[in-house]
């Protein structure tokens, strides 16, 4: 059946729109962060999540400013009302008797005030205290406060996405983003569809194609997320959105093929169900790959904020702005948990396509298996997967190493997807540019 012109070029018009479309979300999502600010009302968002933590913070700093505070005090009623230093002669800051008193509160002893020792003179009027025990106990007060405000600082630094302040202009250019998003997905819908019935086949017959049916999975995926979660995870839009349109950009310049009939070894219904299974799988993968990266990202930001909390690292002019990138993703773990989730779904669609695309070899070829490069990277590619997961699931592994995992696989699908397509020959060469 001849091609219908006027539908392919539908079709590419289509797509134009849709890489638009896709960009003009982009920067909506971009600009939704760029408008958002950490502010006072985050403390109510932190209070809920970090009660514990930002209490115990709390006491600390309340504490060491006492302890500090105690001893100046101390100091100054020595100097200034040395008669009131013998009732004091045997009690704490808090008022806990620490050595013996006459019935009348004439000292016996020293009081002990936060570590600095205060000893009255034998006739009661002129004090001494020591200075070395104030400067050791003004020192540790300082030391132990000091150390609370860091790692205070660092916990409203971290920034969980959680605790933003988003301005009514943020919060509009993100829901334009995502009406962005709707529309240019419908756009890719519609340029696939015209796609199709211009060539009177399902339009996933060669790498242009299917290209485009990756990132319109990947969208969808992203689209699929944000529904479920009620826009908790709009800040994912513009880091899927910059791969899904450079992706789209790549298909269309240097993979791109005018409509046409398919070569006669892809002509089987097993295409409609192994290549759909591939398609779906590399598009989910896609976004792994994405929240991965990411989760290495916040992750080198924390083991940075924990430098600083600690005193080993200087915070960086970012860090006190309390701006940038970082911050208003979700903590490390929660990213960490969304790759593993997104994997987990994609994994099971992966091993049916494996296992349709050997029976379709043994229909197509006589044989299941025959370590062709398309074949062998594929096995490949679920092969790490499943390291992944069964690494998560049995040894715990999380984290870095299993983030490291997670980037091999995604690496060994893009080597069987372009290597094995455009460099390596095989059985599979088909799908090449001129497939």
């Amino acid at each position: 059946m001849p091609v219908n012109s006027g539908l392919a070029t539908l079709s590419d018009h289509l797509l134009g729109v849709t890489m638009a479309v896709y960009a003009l979300a982009m920067l909506g999502y971009a600009a939704e962060f760029a408008f958002s600010r950490f502010g006072r009302a985050s403390a109510t968002a932190l209070a809920e999540g970090r009660a514990g933590r930002s209490s115990s913070l709390a006491a600390s700093v309340s504490v060491a400013s006492s302890a500090s505070s105690s001893v100046s005090s101390v100091r100054a009623a020595a100097v200034t009302t040395p008669g009131r230093v013998a009732s004091m002669v045997g009690a704490d800051v808090a008022g806990t008797a620490t050595a013996g008193t006459t019935p009348a509160g004439v000292a016996t002893a020293g009081v002990d005030v936060a570590g600095a020792s205060v000893t009255p003179a034998v006739n009661d009027r002129d004090p001494v205290v020591d200075p070395a025990a104030e400067a050791l106990a003004a020192a540790d007060a300082r030391a132990v406060r000091q150390a609370a405000e860091r790692a205070a600082m660092a916990e409203a630094m971290a920034g969980d996405g959680a605790d933003l302040l988003t301005s009514p202009r943020a919060r509009w250019l993100g829901r334009a983003a995502v009406l962005l998003t709707a529309l240019g997905c419908a756009a890719h819908v519609g340029s696939v569809t015209a796609r199709g019935l211009a060539a009177d086949r399902v339009p996933w017959g060669n790498m242009y194609e299917f290209s485009s049916m990756i990132t319109l999975v990947a969208v969808l995926t992203y689209l699929g997320m944000l529904a479920r979660t009620r826009a908790r995870v709009r800040w994912l839009g513009v880091f899927v959105m910059l791969p899904v349109v450079l992706y789209l950009g790549l298909a269309g310049t240097v993979l791109y093929v005018a409509a046409g009939p398919l070569v006669p070894a892809l002509n089987s219904y097993w295409l409609k169900i192994h290549v759909v299974a591939a398609i779906v799988a590399s598009g989910v993968f896609m976004v792994s790959a994405v929240t991965t990266v990411l989760y290495l990202l916040k992750d080198r930001w924390e083991n940075r904020l924990a430098a600083v909390a600690t005193g080993q690292a200087e915070a960086s002019a970012a860090m006190r702005r309390r701006g940038g990138i970082m911050m208003r993703l979700p903590t490390a773990a929660s990213l960490d948990r969304v790759t593993y989730r997104v994997i987990g779904f994609a994994f099971p669609v992966w091993t049916f396509a494996v296992v349709a695309g050997a029976i379709w070899a043994e229909a197509a070829w006589g044989r299941y298996w025959g370590w062709d490069p398309k074949e062998t990277w594929s096995f490949i590619t679920w092969v790490i997967y499943a390291a992944y997961l069964h690494a998560r699931a049995t040894a715990g592994w999380k984290g870095r190493r299993a983030a490291a995992i997670s980037l091999l696989g995604f690496s060994a699908l893009f080597v069987d997807y372009y290597l094995v397509n455009l460099v390596i020959s095989g059985l599979h060469s088909y799908a090449g540019v001129g497939g």
